[in-house]
């Protein structure tokens, strides 16, 4: 009777390592912390693995209309999924919203950003850093707080560009740029600013950055791909999401 439930143990476990599967999914660059973790979480709860690959929106856009192998995509903005689903690359009714993106402008240094941006006026510097706008939905949202803000003009010249939020991170993190804008969930650590000196951008200065997810044709049917987006609205990834600072 022991030998016989060890083989259907056994059994079993084989069975369960088999129904196992992979899915490749593309996400954005602002993305990346909460993505990993949620990730090695996904992996444990369901058995199914994430394969993950970072980048801008617009990068990721054209590798998917190259023939990248993604199934999910996971969007810093609403109009490129939107925009795969019109094309037939991705599947109908498979978009939603899995986070609303903050942007906030920071620097390494303390007490250099204040709590109104005021320094983007008053701040000797030489370097704001900015992802590139037209493939980081971040650094589209960037340029709208300066326009907003009627500050564009006079800071035009001292933008350097990242070719994602992650790079732009890197060039204010290194001193490259004294400040910059940044994904507040690049910054956060238990809901507090983990380092520097930031200003937390009011809403109403760009569009919110709805973020969503969409699975892709090389996804459908595969049930790593279904099980990560489900995955991704239940409450255990939710509040790894809600920590970094995103809304919903």
């Amino acid at each position: 009777m022991k030998l016989r439930f060890l083989i259907v143990t056994l059994i079993l476990g084989i069975a369960g390592t088999a129904q196992a599967e992979d899915v490749q999914v593309a996400v954005a660059a602002n993305f990346t912390a909460p993505a990993r973790l949620i990730a090695g979480d996904f992996e444990k709860d369901t058995g199914h693995k994430a394969l993950l690959s970072f980048g801008s929106t617009g990068k990721l856009y054209a590798q998917i209309k190259n023939g990248a192998p993604f199934g999910i995509l996971l969007a810093a903005d609403a109009g490129t999924p939107a925009k795969l689903e019109a094309e037939g690359a991705a599947v109908p009714g498979s978009r939603f919203t899995y986070a609303v993106g903050s942007l906030v402008l920071w620097s390494p240094k303390p007490d250099f950003v204040d709590d109104q941006g005021k320094v983007l006026w008053t701040g000797d510097f030489q370097h704001l850093a900015i992802a590139n706008p037209k493939t980081a939905p971040y650094g589209a949202a960037a340029i709208e707080v300066l326009t907003s803000l009627k500050a564009l003009g006079a800071i035009e010249p001292k933008l350097v560009q990242g070719e994602n939020i992650a790079q732009t991170y890197q060039y204010v993190k290194s001193g490259n740029a004294e400040l910059g804008f940044v994904a507040l969930s690049q910054v956060i650590s238990d809901g507090e600013i983990a380092s520097g000196s930031a200003w937390v951008v009011p809403g109403k200065l760009y569009k919110p950055i709805r973020q969503d997810a969409v699975l892709l044709k090389p996804g459908e049917g595969n049930a790593a791909a279904e099980a990560w987006l489900a995955y991704l609205k239940g409450e255990k990834a939710r509040a790894v999401i809600k920590a970094f600072g995103y809304r919903f």
